[in-house]
C-alpha cells in the first residue's frame, strides 16, 4: 500500500516524525510531497526558514520516509496523480477538508482512501512557530 503524506516540514521536530511514523505504519511505501516556498508564503504569510530544497533532502533522510518530493507550484494535485496513493494521511494540524478533497480526487479519476491522525506528540517544542518562538525568546531580534 502506497501512502502519502503532504506538508511544509519546515523545523523538524518530535511532531513531524511521530506523524510520518504513524503514516508508514499504515502502508509499506510513504512519499512525502513537500511544500514548495512561494506556496508557504501564500498561505502562512511567511517564508519558510529552511529552503523547500533543504526541507525536502531532511525529510527524505528520515527513516519512515522512502521518498520526498517537492510539490507542483500551481497545481497541488498534480502530484498526487502521478504517485497515486492508495491511502492518504492527514496531519492534526492541517487545515484541510476531507470531503472537499476527496471530492476533487474522484473528480479526477483517482480512488485514494483519506485518513487523519488527530493525535499530537506532546512535548514542549512541537510546532515550527513555537522553535520560532523560543529562538527569539532566547536571542531576541537584532
Amino acid at each position: 500500500m502506497r501512502v502519502l503524506v503532504a506538508g511544509v516540514f519546515d523545523l523538524l521536530h518530535p511532531g513531524h516524525l511521530y506523524f510520518l511514523r504513524r503514516a508508514k505504519e499504515m502502508g509499506k511505501e510513504l512519499i512525502v510531497i513537500i511544500a514548495r516556498d512561494e506556496i508557504v508564503l501564500k498561505e502562512k504569510g511567511r517564508h519558510p526558514v529552511i529552503p523547500e530544497k533543504q526541507r525536502r533532502e531532511m525529510v527524505e533522510g528520515l527513516k519512515p520516509v522512502d521518498r520526498a518530493i517537492l510539490g507542483d507550484k500551481e497545481d497541488f494535485l498534480r502530484p498526487v496523480e502521478e504517485i497515486n496513493p492508495d491511502l492518504i494521511v492527514l496531519g492534526p494540524n492541517q487545515e484541510v477538508n476531507e470531503d472537499e478533497l476527496l471530492k476533487k480526487l474522484r473528480e479526477r479519476g483517482m480512488k485514494s482512501k483519506i485518513v487523519r491522525i488527530n493525535e499530537k506528540y506532546e512535548c514542549e517544542l512541537n510546532s515550527s512557530s513555537k522553535i520560532i518562538s523560543r529562538v527569539l525568546e532566547l536571542f531576541g531580534r537584532d
